[in-house]
């Protein structure tokens, strides 16, 4: 890539993010509707395992970028719509499922975590530039794409499986809750995080 093209791109990635957070109270409430929908989408890229009530889906990539993007409040808001409106109805839960059952059933938690990723990641990046590097983002996105959402994820599965009268030990939840997903999910934090990097830029 020629010095003129890399500045090009740099100049591109710079004013798609300026243009995010420059924008009006209607354009801020649409690109929130329009992270809900994608995350929403990603759903239902979903792969469902044999052994565990809760499948392997997409949705980390655009929890993640819902933060830094939007920023703290955009990026949760964004998520707090996704499961809301799931929660009210909207089949756009993964499998196509919604109503206030899905929050109360296996993967309950980790929605609710989708709202504290998204909004942890964009206070960071919001706040320190060096979350803005591409270290720092996957070292971000790490942290709220394992801890934030699989912390309450595993919290509610053990609940769930306590209620329906499974008996629950910590290997048992970490190997229905947890370590199936530890390669995917790796994955898709990298690949939110050069996204991110990508789109956000490092001095932003």
């Amino acid at each position: 890539m020629t010095a003129s093209a890399y500045t090009a791109v740099l100049h591109a990635r710079d004013t798609l993010f300026v243009r995010l957070r420059a924008a009006t109270l209607l354009q801020k409430i649409a690109l929130v509707l329009g992270f809900a929908a994608l995350t929403g989408l990603a759903a239902q890229v979903r792969i469902p395992l044999p052994f565990t009530p809760v499948p392997v889906t997409a949705q980390t990539v655009v929890v993640l970028l819902s933060g830094v993007l939007l920023g703290a409040r955009g990026g949760a808001a964004a998520q707090a719509l996704y499961v809301g409106l799931g929660a009210a109805g909207l089949p756009w839960f993964a499998g196509l499922q919604g109503g206030h059952m899905a929050l109360l059933g296996p993967t309950g938690g980790y929605l609710l975590g989708f709202i504290l990723a998204a909004g942890f990641t964009g206070w960071c990046t919001d706040r320190w530039s060096g979350f803005r590097r591409l270290p720092g983002l996957l070292g971000l996105t790490a942290f709220s794409g394992l801890v934030l959402v699989y912390l309450p994820g595993l919290l509610q599965l053990g609940f769930w499986m306590v209620l329906g009268g499974i008996p629950v030990t910590l290997d048992r939840l970490l190997a229905l809750g947890l370590l199936p997903f530890l390669a995917g999910d790796a994955v898709k934090i990298a690949a939110a995080a050069l996204l991110a990097r990508a789109l956000r830029g490092a001095g932003r």
